[in-house]
């Protein structure tokens, strides 16, 4: 009896070809159909005992690829975009931003993770609630809850800092 393992190489072998031309085709770039084939194949691995009895293996990792895909897409859709803030955080101290933002706040905030400054930006600059920001962000409110209060320390801690050595 054949190990798991190389019975997956061999399916793997039969048909990555395969699948990288359907997904190719449908996505249109070789690049993104490589990392959506490479992650179908990944899944497929992991469930082979299920994906080997498939009645189509083939097209079972094809339509995991593209469900992938499309899942990436509503990811980035929902993707708040944040505005380059080192151009704000290069003006001198005294110099607000557009929007009246001191530049060692805009400074603090551009150095926090992207999910962080786009809580931030929602609850604080846009003034939503936690829940229009879940529902915004695509995640769960105490989600929402979490990086902000991770994001107001983090941003506590470093201008109190900066504050600090300003008045040494």
């Amino acid at each position: 009896m054949r190990s798991q393992q190389s019975d997956f190489a061999e399916f793997y072998r039969a048909a990555k070809d395969e699948c990288l031309f359907a997904v190719l085709v449908s996505v249109g770039d070789r690049d993104t159909a490589q990392e959506l084939v490479a992650e179908a194949f990944a899944r497929a691995w992991a469930s082979w005992p299920t994906v080997s009895r498939h009645p189509a293996p083939v097209a079972w990792v094809v339509r995991t690829a593209l469900n992938a895909g499309v899942s990436r897409w509503r990811r980035r859709r929902r993707e708040v975009p944040v505005p380059d803030l080192s151009v704000v955080a290069d003006r001198p101290a005294g110099e607000a931003a557009g929007g009246g933002v001191d530049p060692r706040i805009m400074s603090a905030l551009s150095r926090l993770p992207l999910r962080q400054r786009q809580v931030i930006a929602l609850r604080l600059f846009l003034d939503l609630d936690t829940e229009r920001t879940a529902r915004a962000l695509g995640i769960a409110p105490g989600t929402v809850q979490a990086h902000l209060g991770r994001a107001m320390a983090s941003l506590r801690s470093e201008l109190i800092s900066t504050w600090q050595e300003e008045n040494q």
